[in-house]
C-alpha cells in the first residue's frame, strides 16, 4: 500500500522526506487518501468501465436470442409429442395453451406436455405460434428486441425453422 502512496505521492508533486518512506507530515504514517489519490482511482475505474461495458452488454443480447432459441426448440420438442399422442399440432386458435391445457377436440390429449406455465420470450412479449405454418408443420418464433418482424442483430427474429444468424 505504502508502494501506491509512494507512487501517486511522486504523480502528486509530493516530495520524499529523508529516509526513503513516504511518512506523513511530522514524523506520522499517513491517515487516509488525499483527494488527488481518490480523483486518480476514479477515472482508472471510470476508463476500465468504459472498455469492458460494451463487450459485457453485446453478450448480454446475444444471450437472450440463444434463450428465446432454445425456449423455441423445447417447445418444439413438445408439439412433437403431442402430436404424438393427438395425431395432429394444435391450431393457431389451441395455441401453446395446448402444451399445458386440453383443448377441446383433442381426445388423446395426454399432457401436460410442460411442467411450468410458458413463459414470454426473454423481452417480456409472448411467443408468437401458427399452424400450419408458412415454413413447415407450425411457425413458432419471438420477434427479438424491437418486436417487429424482420431486423438483423439484436432485432433480428427468431424462429423455430432456422438458426441464430443464418
Amino acid at each position: 500500500m505504502f508502494l501506491f502512496q509512494d507512487i501517486l505521492g511522486v504523480l502528486c508533486g509530493e516530495k520524499k522526506p529523508k529516509g526513503g518512506s513516504m511518512k506523513g507530515r511530522k514524523g506520522r504514517r499517513p491517515q487516509g487518501f488525499t483527494l488527488m489519490e481518490l480523483l486518480i482511482v476514479i477515472i482508472i475505474l471510470g476508463l476500465m468501465a468504459a472498455f469492458v461495458a460494451p463487450k459485457f452488454f453485446g453478450k448480454v443480447s446475444e444471450a437472450k436470442q440463444k434463450a428465446a432459441k432454445t425456449q423455441i426448440e423445447l417447445f418444439g420438442t413438445a408439439f412433437d409429442v403431442l402430436r404424438l399422442d393427438v395425431g395432429r399440432y394444435p391450431t393457431t386458435e389451441e395455441g401453446l395453451k395446448a402444451l399445458r391445457e386440453k383443448p377441446s377436440g383433442m381426445e388423446n390429449w395426454k399432457g401436460p406436455y410442460l411442467p411450468k406455465e410458458i413463459p414470454n420470450d426473454p423481452w417480456k412479449r409472448p411467443y408468437i405460434y401458427k399452424s400450419p405454418g408458412e415454413h413447415g408443420d407450425y411457425d413458432l418464433m419471438s420477434y427479438g428486441l424491437d418486436g417487429a418482424p424482420g431486423g438483423e442483430g439484436e432485432n433480428e427474429d427468431v424462429v423455430s425453422w432456422k438458426d441464430i444468424g443464418s
